[in-house]
């Protein structure tokens, strides 16, 4: 992932800072939660496409 592009994307829901993770290739917002997919190097930024992270799931 393009470092210019994590530095300005931002959590749709709570405008938080994101998380890089590489091996899953997702986007993650430690405030809400979520896992923000990314499909052939697009990031998904629509909260009904991400994935609630489990309680157990480190971050």
């Amino acid at each position: 992932m393009d470092k210019k592009l994590l530095d300005i994307l931002v959590c749709p829901i709570c405008k938080g800072k994101l998380v890089f993770m590489k091996d899953s290739q997702e986007l993650i917002c430690k405030v809400d939660r979520l896992a923000y997919p990314i499909r052939d190097d697009i990031p998904v930024m629509l909260a009904e496409e991400a994935r609630e992270l489990a309680s157990d799931e480190e971050i």
